[in-house]
């Protein structure tokens, strides 16, 4: 069973960054992994945000952020990072980190079997 803890969210001023975190555990033994972020703001679906292959470190981002946002891995820490910079007003959500064990890297939620609780985004002045 694989557990995910997100940290890192607040709030911030528009062209801020902030970078959020999720530890993993309970996917020592298998064989690969694919982990992501995604978002949900009050009254939307949740959105893709990035994510990445955690053994071949393959990353995919949404048109929405690409090139502002920033997915990476720490694997001794079991680990992985969104680092967010130039935030906008329309980035203020809740963010989720997810897992899933086969498929490749993709934003589609239902694709993923585990899921953290979430930290709060938000973007405002």
């Amino acid at each position: 069973e694989v557990q995910l803890v997100e940290s890192g969210g607040g709030s911030v001023q528009p062209g801020g960054s902030l970078r959020l975190s999720c530890a993993a555990s309970g996917y020592t033994f298998y064989s690969s992994i694919y982990m992501a972020w995604f978002r949900q703001a009050p009254g939307k679906e949740r959105e893709g945000v990035a994510s990445i292959g955690i053994r071949g470190d393959s990353t995919f981002y949404a048109g929405s952020v690409k090139g502002r946002f920033t997915i990476s891995q720490d694997k001794g820490k079991n680990t992985v990072y969104l680092q967010m910079s130039s935030l906008k007003p329309e980035g203020t959500a809740m963010y989720y980190c997810a897992a899933k064990r086969f498929g490749g890297t993709s934003l589609a939620p239902n694709e993923y079997n585990y899921w953290g609780q979430g930290t709060q985004v938000t973007v405002s002045s």
